[in-house]
């Protein structure tokens, strides 16, 4: 896909607002539970332009909580970068069909207190 987009967001049937908001956010969620075990107490999607952003809330496991009440913070970090690694295509492939734009990058941290995920994904196009 050479820089063309996957549709136009004004065309019949596509997703705008509220609607596009909770598609792609119900989309990242279902990838994370699948790919992790374990999915967010609390999430969210908005977007402004081509930029599109998922937050996640609450979303270590116990394990995680537990490595990182010892110090071990960086490593609960790095094992969800790993990971995150393994859910890139599919998270792209998710947003490119919700939205009808190709992702040309994706950015993705998690913050451990407060426990929290962010998926910002950069479009090809602006939204609506």
């Amino acid at each position: 896909m050479n820089g063309e987009q996957l549709g136009d967001p004004g065309n019949d049937g596509a997703l705008t607002g509220g609607e596009l908001n909770a598609a792609v956010t119900r989309e990242v969620v279902r990838i994370h539970t699948a790919k992790l075990g374990r999915g967010p107490k609390k999430s969210f999607s908005f977007y402004n332009g081509n930029v599109l952003v998922t937050i996640m809330q609450q979303v270590t496991t116990h394990a995680e909580q537990n490595l990182a009440g010892f110090g071990e913070g960086e490593a609960v970090r790095e094992l969800r970068r790993l990971f995150q690694g393994t859910m890139t295509d599919e998270l792209k492939a998710a947003v490119e069909a919700v939205t009808r734009r190709r992702v040309v990058a994706l950015l993705s941290d998690n913050h451990i207190e407060p426990d929290l995920a962010v998926q910002v994904f950069i479009l090809d196009g602006d939204l609506e």
